[in-house]
């Protein structure tokens, strides 16, 4: 069996891997991060987004040998320590969850959006930048208004939530 080596929220990770494993089965059974979510096997749904090398990546449309040598960041490495990350805490604030299946991949999708697009964000480029993320519960609404105050938190701004 081929060997995969990466660096997985700023720790190395190594590991014998049947050449078919897909990134994220190896973050969820090999290093026990189950956070990525596997919704659909198909890649419609968007619940085991991470970050390969800085960008958001659907990991279940990824084989973990093509993932050798890169720098992996998933949901359980994006807080800082017991501090939340500004659009986890975005989305608690503004409650935009119920069964929670989707947040981590919408939260890593929403923090790449940022990184792409910048902190102010309009409620239509937050929408169509979810197009690949599915949300069985909460009817967007929220999720929206987190993924933009989450935006405005990350340059440093209070949200007006936040405020209150």
């Amino acid at each position: 069996m081929p060997t995969v080596s990466m660096k997985v929220n700023g720790k190395d990770a190594k590991a014998d891997v049947d050449p078919r494993t897909l990134l994220v089965q190896f973050l969820r059974e090999n290093l026990r991060l189950t956070g990525t979510h596997v919704g659909c096997d198909t890649s419609q749904c968007g619940a085991c987004v991470v970050h390969v090398n800085g960008k958001a990546v659907k990991s279940c449309t990824m084989l973990a040998l093509t993932a050798d040598g890169a720098e992996i960041l998933t949901i359980e490495g994006l807080a800082n320590g017991a501090q939340l990350h500004p659009m986890q805490e975005a989305f608690r604030e503004n409650h935009a969850l119920q069964c929670g299946f989707c947040t981590p991949g919408m939260i890593m999708t929403a923090v790449d959006i940022v990184h792409r697009k910048g902190n102010n964000l309009e409620e239509h480029t937050i929408r169509e930048e979810l197009e690949g993320n599915i949300c069985r519960c909460t009817g967007y609404h929220n999720i929206v208004k987190a993924i933009g105050a989450g935006a405005r938190a990350m340059s440093g701004e209070v949200t007006k939530q936040a405020a209150e």
